[in-house]
């Protein structure tokens, strides 16, 4: 039995609620099934607008009220924006549920995107884009999404261009959403002690009255992917790489033996396979890890780190050592029970974040309609077998299979 509670309304929007009985403190939201691949060309950077746009100005509020409503009682309301979502939530004291409630729907259903606010935050987001370019360990990972996707709305970068971000105007933003918005592919989420029929009726107070809103779109997929290898220059003092390549989509049921090879090559742990190589044994880096994105028809892999520019080739081979080691050498026992238990214990204590939970909970009925529990997910991970490990390594891990973008210092 879920130990989650939801109800679809008339209109199509879902509302999700788990109740936490130990906490003060309410994280409620709305996650849309938006992204930036859902964008045309001339549209690059538009949800990733829309986001910011959503604080500036409503039909009942204008931007001060909306920046003042929550924070006079000591909540925090923040948004974001990925590939496949955008997300508007808030968490603040559970006595004030009602207050975050009123205001998300307000922000997410009736922003009137001021002609005045959008030229004051279309420089926001030119100097946001600036500084980003100005960080290339983020800049790089962000750049190999292009090396891998080309094209694809997958490939372009959630901010937009700058061409692009000068070129909005309000009926852009309209557009956009008439393309996209469907009631019945946005979910209203919360984590709080309230019982779920408190909140089922804020949801009936603050959302019956929208109308349905069904949008046929289909996203393109990603096809015919061709493995590259980028060096550019830029004016920084260290060479940083991303090595990778797509891998399995969020439907796929390898996904979760995939995600436990990538922490265990590279997660947040000291002890990771690719940190306790390059940077224990070596020090030849600062930092090194692995990352695992799912989307919903493929997925994406990468293997990021920095270093001297002189060090580049000797690091990049140690990280392909380490790959070639996982495709030649099946793990042990005692590694495989490491591994699991190092990644267990790891998602248990992700859980403990009751805002992160909120949003992956969201997130999880957009895209597969139910939420996994812990325990669900632990009964998949105790079933990888070591052989299927080594199987996946050598499908999705082939040296003439991976991706390299590296930015090296100019001479």
């Amino acid at each position: 039995m879920p130990d989650y509670h939801i109800h679809t309304l008339p209109n199509g929007i879902r509302v999700l609620h788990k109740q936490v009985t130990h906490t003060k403190i309410a994280h409620c939201g709305f996650i849309l099934d938006i992204g930036s691949r859902d964008e045309n060309p001339e549209q690059q950077g538009l949800a990733h607008f829309w986001e910011h746009m959503a604080f500036k100005g409503t039909t009942k509020r204008k931007s001060f009220h909306i920046l003042n409503r929550l924070e006079t009682v000591g909540g925090e309301l923040n948004a974001y924006t990925t590939k496949e979502k955008l997300c508007f939530y808030a968490s603040l004291l559970e006595s004030h549920f009602e207050k975050a409630f009123d205001l998300l729907t307000d922000i997410t259903f009736n922003s009137v995107f001021p002609k005045k606010e959008i030229e004051k935050e279309r420089g926001v987001i030119l100097e946001e884009m600036a500084m980003y370019l100005d960080t290339p360990e983020d800049a790089v990972i962000d750049e190999f999404d292009n090396v891998v996707f080309g094209s694809h709305p997958l490939g372009n970068n959630i901010l937009g261009t700058k061409e692009s971000v000068s070129s909005f105007t309000k009926p852009s933003f309209q557009a956009f959403i008439d393309q996209n918005l469907s009631t019945s592919a946005l979910v209203f989420c919360s984590v709080s002690n309230w019982p779920f029929e408190k909140v089922l009726k804020l949801a009936d107070k603050f959302l019956s009255e929208i109308p349905q809103i069904e949008k046929q779109r289909a996203r393109q997929p990603f096809t015919n992917y061709q493995p590259n290898i980028i060096t550019l220059e830029k004016p920084i003092s260290q060479a940083h790489c991303v090595i990778g390549c797509p891998a399995y989509s969020l439907h796929d049921e390898r996904r979760i033996a995939f995600f436990m090879l990538s922490n265990l090559l590279g997660g947040p742990g000291m002890n990771s396979r690719l940190n306790l190589a390059v940077r224990e044994k070596h020090g030849l880096v600062y930092t090194i890890d692995a990352n695992y994105a799912t989307y919903i028809d493929t997925g994406l892999f990468g293997i990021y780190f920095g270093t001297e520019k002189k060090q580049l080739k000797r690091t990049t081979g140690l990280v392909l050592k380490e790959l070639k080691k996982l495709r030649e050498k099946p793990l042990g026992s005692l590694q495989l029970h490491t591994a699991k238990e190092q990644l267990m214990g790891q998602l248990a204590m992700a859980e403990e974040s009751n805002m992160g939970l909120m949003m992956m909970m969201g997130k999880s009925i957009l895209d597969q309609n139910k939420v996994d529990s812990l325990n669900e997910i632990f009964d998949q991970i105790k079933k990888i077998k070591a052989s299927e490990l080594t199987e996946i390594a050598n499908e999705v891990l082939r040296e003439e299979n991976l991706s390299i973008l590296n930015y090296v210092p100019v001479k």
